[in-house]
């Protein structure tokens, strides 16, 4: 599972390097973890993740802080994470998460984008049962870890699988163990360079050159919604 989450993020991650959207997409999430579990990022995991997260996008430091703050300041959004499911082009299946402070407007952009590229929304549920969610870690590789005595430690944590690809560690658990996980890395000493909930598909399809290039056109499309933070499919 690891090539294929790579390969989807690292095209992700490219769109949004050329976007002045990507901040405010990070901002969203660190405001929505500060509300629901309070500003203290050594009593928050979920918050302690998404600055993390926002570190390793260089997001500077007062924009890390003023998202915190807009959580409990007296102007705080109501921001809320909403989720929608679609077939696009080709029957690929897409499972997508938002933040948003209207979801009126979320829902109608995002079945303007099926609708203009050829897919349908779903009916949420429908597509539930096709996406486990799971918890995934990187960290850097060096000598002093060895993998062997890593998995058996990780495994009391909830950890499922453990792959390496370029001299970076991917850890893989149910959604449920983020907590138990992230808490077992820290007591270990090992630094997560990311920390996030993917949903992965349990039956990935193949797709010829040519659909996916119909296919990618509408994640991009998605992506770049303001409200949009994640779009999962089940492309193998």
């Amino acid at each position: 599972m690891g090539r294929a989450f790579e390969y989807r993020k690292a095209a992700k991650m490219k769109r949004w390097g050329n976007m002045s959207k990507l901040f405010p997409k990070l901002g969203k999430l660190i405001t929505i973890a500060a509300k629901e579990g309070g500003i203290d990022p050594d009593m928050n995991p979920k918050l302690r993740s998404a600055i993390l997260n926002a570190k390793s996008q260089n997001m500077p430091k007062d924009n890390i802080e003023a998202a915190i703050k807009r959580a409990s300041g007296k102007d705080a959004q109501d921001i809320s994470e909403l989720t929608y499911e679609g077939k696009g082009p080709h029957g690929v299946l897409l499972f997508i998460e938002c933040a948003s402070d209207n979801s009126t407007r979320t829902v109608a952009n995002i079945k303007s984008y099926f609708n203009k590229c050829g897919g349908q929304l779903l009916v949420n549920g429908s597509l539930e049962f096709m996406f486990d969610r799971k918890a995934v870690f990187e960290f850097e590789m060096n000598q002093d870890i060895n993998l062997e005595e890593l998995e058996l430690t990780l495994i009391d944590s909830g950890l499922e699988d453990l792959e390496v690809f370029d001299d970076i560690g991917y850890v893989y658990a149910d959604f449920k163990d983020f907590g138990s996980l992230s808490l077992a890395f820290e007591e270990l000493g090992i630094e997560i360079k990311k920390a996030t909930l993917q949903r992965i598909p349990n039956n990935p399809q193949d797709f010829s050159e040519e659909q996916l290039e119909e296919i990618e056109k509408l994640i991009e499309r998605i992506e770049e919604d303001e409200d949009v933070q994640n779009v999962f499919n089940n492309m193998a």
